[in-house]
């Protein structure tokens, strides 16, 4: 069984993929900012579930949008494994309103959780990645890109980025051995944060200016639930299972991607255009290499 570094880890998706990991057998480190403060509560309810359970999941602190927390996140990992196998960027923070009431600055916090978060814990795990010539990094993407919804602006920018940033990475990465996995959950309106505790523009001013558009953004999460199948229950607990799931296939037969859309919205059919075309760029610049795992 594997190593796993999981990040955003309180509630979520974060929470349920680390509980499921650790109940099949994987050693997790379910990361999380305060865990001895504002998230105190949460870390003792996984801490207690672990004892309960019988199972290897310990709770530390990471904030990714701190360098200095992700490696020592990345140094706590190590010294207390004696190694890290995969790392699963999961945290993340929403926003809701319109686009232009959000200032640049609103917008640069997001990518910076969303995607910079990303690139920090990248940095950190990646030098003990590289020397072992073995690992794996799983990020928990969105359809969102594909779908692109309106009312969530700089969410779907923010994904978008750290779509982009994990395929660039994983041409690199793949030639020193470590595999990518992009897992695209479809929407959720129970089960998460993300509505819940989403932020809003502080520009209200701009944002008075658009209130003609204010009952389409008050039906938001209604007009997504509309989307799933009636009587289905969308649980995101199946993201948790999908990444289970994928983990437990042998190192290098990982999928590139993989959608867990209950909205049935035809992003696999996307992927695979985009596939086809990205692929055969890259083949036609002579860099077909890169598209492949190098085994170490």
């Amino acid at each position: 069984m594997s190593t796993v570094l999981i990040t955003g880890a309180a509630t979520g998706i974060g929470n349920l993929t680390a509980r499921a990991a650790a109940r099949a057998g994987h050693r997790v480190y379910a990361t999380m900012r305060g865990p001895e403060g504002r998230n105190a509560p949460r870390a003792g309810e996984l801490r207690d579930a672990a004892a309960a359970e019988g199972v290897d999941l310990r709770v530390i602190e990471l904030d990714v949008s701190s360098q200095e927390s992700a490696d020592a996140a990345v140094r706590t990992v190590l010294a207390d494994g004696g190694g890290l196998d995969v790392v699963v960027h999961n945290a993340g923070h929403l926003l809701v309103g319109y686009v232009e009431a959000f200032t640049a600055e609103e917008i640069a916090h997001l990518v910076d959780v969303n995607t910079l978060g990303v690139q920090r814990l990248n940095r950190a795990a990646l030098p003990h990645l590289r020397e072992r010539g073995h690992g794996t990094l799983l990020y928990v993407g969105s359809t969102i890109p594909v779908t692109t919804p309106p009312f969530l602006g700089p969410y779907v920018v923010s994904k978008a980025a750290m779509d982009a940033l994990a395929l660039v990475t994983s041409y690199e990465v793949s030639q020193f051995g470590i595999e990518t996995v992009i897992v695209m959950p479809g929407a959720f309106t129970e089960g998460t944060d993300h509505f819940p505790k989403a932020g809003r523009a502080a520009d209200t001013a701009v944002a008075e200016a658009y209130r003609v558009l204010d009952p389409l953004v008050a039906r938001n999460e209604e007009a997504t639930a509309s989307l799933f199948t009636p009587g289905s229950t969308a649980d995101p607990v199946v993201v948790a299972e999908e990444i289970v799931r994928i983990l437990a296939l042998p190192y290098g037969e990982r999928p590139l991607r993989s959608v867990v859309d209950l909205t049935h919205s035809k992003v696999e059919q996307a992927n695979a255009a985009v596939t086809e075309a990205r692929t055969d760029f890259v083949r036609r610049m002579g860099f077909g290499e890169v598209l492949e795992l190098r085994r170490a």
